[in-house]
């Protein structure tokens, strides 16, 4: 009897070792894998100080499985490369001539080595009044009064579309900021849209970025409280998955866009490229990403998805 409750005993015991060896070994990140490139925003949980992140402190989860991170650069000083598209509704309520003055000191405020280019959204494409440019007063200029004609506004995210499909792969990072009323005049309201789905997706496999500040529109649309809830829906949707940012306060036209524009200001500042070893597929896709840290007070933002090439 007494050998038997033995035998069970150290049964047990190893099924516990066991388990718990091959969580240890789950935890462990994999040193096989397609290299994988995200532009990733580091922000404070709670009021204004961001800590400082390091690579041994970044962790890539797909699934269960946790991926090898094996670079960890600050976007800073050498390697600050921006190219930044300002993306403006041409169905925006004139309203916003207001505070285009906000914009133009935004875009003089930005370092030398950021590249601003300026777009307005028409008919379902992207009119670049300015190409990329880092003379930050030539662009400035050709900001412009948005034609507020409901006629002007196809889907946003067509143009959104394309101007990223016509902008040419570069090796620093990309952004857009989009001010728009989100409403989609083709695609209709509701949870599931397909042009925003695919904005997203097009996003995401270039890696550009994308934030938004939503300003109200023009025509019946622009002032129904339903279209205007699923807009901003969806400027909060696209931002949130390419690892943005959606700026709104109600449906109003804000006072003043300078808190949005120091904000983001502040987050181009805190940007890292990381670089892990996704999982090795036969073909190229998106795969799901989760980042995570243990430093206190920090946050790490990015896109939900990253596009990674087929495996050898």
């Amino acid at each position: 009897m007494k050998k038997s409750h033995l035998i069970i005993i150290a049964g047990a015991l190893l099924a516990v070792t066991a388990l718990a060896t091959s969580r240890v070994v789950a935890q462990q990140p994999s040193s096989t894998g397609v290299p994988a490139h995200m532009v990733v925003t580091v922000e404070p949980r709670h009021g204004s100080n961001v800590p400082v992140i390091n690579r041994e402190d970044v962790m890539v989860y797909q699934g269960h499985d946790r991926a090898k991170v094996t670079d960890w650069l600050p976007l800073q000083g050498e390697h600050a490369g921006l190219q930044l598209f300002i993306l403006i509704d041409d169905a925006a309520n004139t309203s916003l001539g207001s505070q285009l003055e906000d914009i133009r000191q935004f875009i003089n405020a930005q370092p030398s080595t950021t590249a601003i280019g300026v777009a307005y959204m028409r008919n379902g494409t992207a009119d670049i009044l300015q190409n990329l440019t880092n003379d930050h007063a030539q662009a400035a200029k050709a900001l412009r009064l948005p034609l507020g004609d409901a006629g002007a506004a196809g889907s946003p995210y067509f143009s959104l579309v394309d101007l990223i499909k016509r902008w040419p792969e570069s090796p620093v990072r990309r952004e857009i900021l989009m001010l728009s009323d989100g409403i989609d005049r083709f695609g209709g309201s509701g949870p599931s849209n397909p042009y925003v789905d695919s904005a997203i997706e097009d996003a995401q496999r270039a890696g550009v970025i994308i934030f938004s500040i939503y300003t109200p529109g023009v025509g019946h649309f622009g002032h129904s409280f339903w279209r205007m809830n699923w807009g901003q829906n969806y400027l909060s949707q696209i931002s949130d998955e390419t690892g943005g940012e959606a700026y709104y306060l109600g449906f109003g036209a804000p006072v003043s866009l300078a808190p949005y524009l120091d904000d983001l200001t502040h987050r181009l500042t805190r940007q890292y490229l990381l670089t892990f070893l996704a999982k090795p597929e036969k073909k190229a896709g998106f795969q799901q990403v989760k980042l995570r840290t243990e430093v206190p007070n920090a946050e790490l933002v990015a896109a939900d998805r990253v596009y990674v090439r087929a495996g050898l």
